[in-house]
């Protein structure tokens, strides 16, 4: 009878912590399992976890902070961003977590970081998290400028720089963190979401430009810069699956290069080479024919090297002094579309990866489209508007009336209606 009331109320806590912070989730929630050295994990709607709940409670249970459009956790599938989130790991600095909570709310909170909507402590560490006003995959950049912000101002207490992907699972209140057989326990502090707008205008240094040039402050031009490069590498992936998408996932012969690339920008991404591998890996599995795997961790080596690279200064130092970009790979768009055939069919379902043509289409379009906004009508519409006008002004001299009365009733000069009059001629 105990065990059955010890088990009704951890799956009281662990649907109690999911149903508040996925409140009217839109997507996929991953539910995972640490077992035999990786994650074992499912994918679950909203109204469906509370029926196999049961099933996942136990040792070393975790849950996706945000939700996916497809099921598959995947930063390129995420579908709404539902959180912020900081993995505390102070123990590894000794700190007590009740001292460390204690500290946040006298020095941090309200000031320099918003204040949580909960914290868990995981058995051993802690984790913050801030509930969002669900937002589209699109703002993933700056989602991840704001993460990233929040990682640095916890680092003193042990925040984990490589825990910030969108992707990322915490775990689950209810269950147990095996490694210290210690309980997880969630601390709910209050149900505000907070808009993700809002927290990177109150407290994160400013992202205009203009405003980069008015300030020197070291901080402003990190966050410009950061936003800048998380914005490019998303779109990279997510122009790589979109191509693997549009030929149906039959990339033989594409395979080495698209797993090495997909590796690459995913370690930049995500500054997690163990989170990166697994992605490839996860990829390959999507072809048709899919690589070995030990094919694809040696085929795409290099990739983790050359991040590596990137985040070194002196390597960075020399290849500056060598004429390139940085170190790490620089690949042009060109040489993109050369390795990958990318047509341009398949250049127009692209965000980045483009060539000059359609860069030009683009610049046509969006020029237009400013043009209308504007109260520029389209060429087309123009002639026709003028032909009713001359139309019209025919008529009225046909009916005896003057240039003048003319144009008094059209709205135009009378040479402008002369002009009309004998062009029809």
């Amino acid at each position: 009878m105990a065990d059955n009331t010890l088990a009704a109320v951890s799956e009281h806590t662990a649907l109690e912590h999911i149903l508040k912070h996925h409140a009217g989730a839109d997507g996929w929630i991953t539910l995972a399992r640490w077992e035999g050295g990786r994650y074992k994990q499912y994918h679950y709607r909203l109204e469906e976890i509370a029926v196999v709940l049961s099933e996942w409670l136990g040792d070393d249970v975790y849950f996706s902070q945000n939700t996916f459009y497809r099921p598959s956790r995947k930063i390129e599938y995420i579908r709404q961003l539902r959180a912020l989130y900081v993995d505390v790991d102070c123990y590894l600095l000794n700190f007590d977590p009740e001292w460390v909570i204690g500290s946040m709310e006298t020095g941090l909170f309200r000031d320099k970081l918003p204040d949580p909507n909960i914290i868990i402590h995981s058995g051993r560490g802690i984790a913050l998290v801030w509930f969002l006003e669900p937002v589209p995959a699109k703002a993933l950049p700056l989602w991840q400028a704001v993460e990233n912000y929040l990682v640095r101002q916890l680092s003193s207490f042990g925040g984990d720089a490589k825990a910030t992907d969108a992707a990322r699972i915490l775990r689950m209140g209810g269950t147990v963190n095996s490694k210290s057989n210690e309980p997880v326990l969630v601390q709910y502090r209050h149900e505000y979401r907070y808009q993700l707008r809002d927290i990177e205008r109150e407290y994160l240094p400013p992202l205009s430009p203009k405003k980069l040039r008015e300030q020197v402050d070291a901080e402003a031009k990190v966050h410009h810069k950061m936003y800048k490069v998380y914005s490019l590498h998303y779109t990279r992936l997510t122009d790589l699956v979109k191509l693997c998408e549009l030929r149906e996932w039959n990339v033989t012969g594409h395979r080495e290069v698209i797993l090495f690339l997909y590796r690459y920008w995913s370690c930049c991404f995500l500054a997690d080479t163990e989170e990166a591998l697994q992605g490839t890996l996860e990829l390959n599995e999507q072809f048709t024919e899919p690589l070995p795997e030990r094919e694809v961790v040696r085929a795409t080596k290099s990739a983790e090297k050359a991040f590596y690279a990137k985040s070194n200064p002196e390597a960075n130092r020399i290849a500056k002094e060598k004429g390139y970009p940085g170190a790490g790979y620089n690949v042009r768009n060109a040489k993109l579309i050369e390795w990958l055939d990318i047509s341009e069919d398949e250049e127009v379902h692209m965000q980045t990866i483009i060539g000059r043509n359609e860069k030009r289409r683009r610049d046509r379009e969006s020029t237009m489209k400013q043009r209308r906004e504007q109260g520029v009508r389209p060429r087309d519409e123009y002639i026709a508007e003028a032909e009713k006008r001359r139309q019209e002004a025919v008529r009225l001299r046909e009916q005896g009336k003057s240039y003048r009365a003319i144009g008094s009733e059209l709205g135009i000069s009378h040479t402008q209606v002369s002009r009309l009059i004998n062009s029809s001629n």
